[in-house]
C-alpha cells in the first residue's frame, strides 16, 4: 500500500486487502478461507488450506491461520514480541509464517480448533491442568524486568474501576453514594496492596480455557498472549483455575493450587513460602481479575454489541461473593452487592 492510499476502514475492505496479501504469498488457497475463531477483541482469524506443493516444499501443515488485526485497534508488534518470549521459554505458540506488520496481517501455524474448554472433563482435568501449569512455569522462569509493561498500581486500579463503571453503573443502573464509593475504594485498596506486594514474573493475562488449545504433543498450545505484562506471580494461575468459563469445586482447585505452589518452589520461582499466605494471594488476585471481568463483560455487551459473555456473569459473581465473604477487608464488597442487587446478606466464614 502506498503512503497516499487510504487505509481500509470496513471489515469487508480489510478482508479484500488481506486476501490480496495472501494471494501474493503463494502459500494458501485463498478461496478456502473460513472463520477460525472469534474473541472479544477487534482481531479476526481465518483458516486456509495450504497449497499441496508448498506443504511438501516447505514442510507446512495442511492449514494455516491468517490473523487480521487492524493496526489502529490492535498491537501486532506486541503479539510478535511476546510470541518470541514464549517460544524462547519452550511454550507451544503459533509460529509466524509470514507477516505484514504495517497493515496488521499475520500468517500463523495452526494449533487446531479444540480448546481446553471443549475438552475438559472431571476425568481429564487434573492432567490437562498439570500440562497448563508446566507451560506456565516455563514462561515464568524466563521472567526478567524491563521487557514487558509493568502491571503497576495504576494498571491494577484501572482494571478494577471497570466494575463500578460498567457493572454497577451501566448493568445494575446504580449510582453509588459517597459512603458506598468510599467502601468500594477501601476494598480496592486492600486488593491492590496485596497484589502489588506479590513477587513479579512474566504474566500472560488471559491464561484460561478458551486461550489454551488441546494438543496431542506439547500440550497446550497457547493463544491470545499479546497483552502480556510483568506482574504478580499468582495472576495467571488465578486466570487458569478461577476461570470465568468453567468452574470447579473449591477443594479441587485448592489441590491444584498446592500442586502449582510445590512445583514453583521446587524450580525457584518467587512464590510466597507459606502455602496459606500463597492461597490468600491467589484469592486476592483472582478477585481483582473477576472485578475487571464483570466490567469487561458488561462493556462488551452495552458498548460493543457482544452479548455472548453476559451468560458468564453468574459464574464470575459467584467467585466474587465467595472470595469476598472469606476476608474481613473484603466483606464490604458483599454488603455493597447485597444492596445493589437487593439480596439479603449471606453467611460465610471470615479469615
Amino acid at each position: 500500500m502506498s503512503p497516499n492510499t487510504p487505509a481500509p476502514t470496513s471489515p469487508d475492505a480489510r478482508l479484500t486487502q488481506l486476501t490480496a496479501w495472501l494471494d501474493t504469498l503463494g502459500l494458501v488457497e485463498v478461496d478456502s478461507r473460513r472463520p477460525a475463531s472469534s474473541d472479544a477483541s477487534f482481531r479476526r482469524y481465518f483458516r486456509l488450506d495450504v497449497l499441496a506443493a508448498q506443504q511438501d516444499k516447505l514442510g507446512l501443515d495442511p492449514t494455516l491461520i491468517a490473523m487480521d488485526a487492524p493496526p489502529e485497534r490492535e498491537n501486532v508488534p506486541a503479539f510478535i514480541h511476546v510470541a518470541g518470549l514464549l517460544q524462547d521459554a519452550g511454550v507451544n505458540v503459533p509460529a509466524i509464517v509470514a507477516r505484514d506488520v504495517a497493515n496488521g496481517f499475520l500468517l500463523l501455524s495452526d494449533l487446531g480448533s479444540t480448546t481446553f474448554l471443549q475438552r475438559l472433563s472431571i476425568d481429564n482435568a487434573s492432567s490437562m491442568y498439570a500440562n497448563a501449569v508446566a507451560a506456565l512455569i516455563k514462561f515464568q522462569l524466563h521472567s526478567q524486568p524491563g521487557v514487558l509493561l509493568d502491571f503497576d498500581r495504576a494498571f491494577v486500579l484501572r482494571e478494577m474501576n471497570l466494575f463500578p463503571e460498567w457493572f454497577v453503573g451501566k448493568h445494575l443502573g446504580v449510582t453509588m453514594t459517597p459512603p458506598q464509593q468510599a467502601q468500594l475504594d477501601g476494598v480496592f485498596e486492600a486488593i491492590a496492596a496485596n497484589v502489588l506486594a506479590q513477587q513479579q514474573v512474566f504474566m500472560h493475562r488471559d491464561f484460561h480455557s478458551r486461550n489454551l488449545m488441546f494438543m496431542e504433543q506439547n500440550n497446550p498450545g497457547v493463544l491470545d498472549f499479546q497483552d502480556a505484562v510483568f506482574g504478580p506471580v499468582t495472576y495467571d494461575l488465578a486466570s487458569l483455575l478461577r476461570d470465568a468459563y468453567i468452574q470447579w469445586d473449591e477443594e479441587i482447585v485448592l489441590d491444584w493450587v498446592v500442586r502449582y505452589w510445590q512445583a514453583a518452589k521446587k524450580v525457584g520461582l518467587p512464590v510466597n513460602p507459606d502455602i496459606d499466605a500463597f492461597y490468600r494471594d491467589f484469592e486476592f488476585m483472582a478477585l481483582q481479575r473477576h472485578l475487571k471481568i464483570l466490567g469487561i463483560f458488561c462493556r462488551l455487551n452495552y458498548r460493543d454489541g457482544k452479548p455472548i459473555y453476559m451468560g458468564d456473569l453468574p459464574t464470575v459473581l459467584d467467585y466474587v461473593r465467595k472470595t469476598a465473604n472469606r476476608y474481613a477487608a473484603l466483606k464490604p464488597l458483599v454488603r455493597l452487592l447485597d444492596t445493589f442487587e437487593e439480596k439479603s446478606p449471606q453467611v460465610g466464614y471470615t479469615f
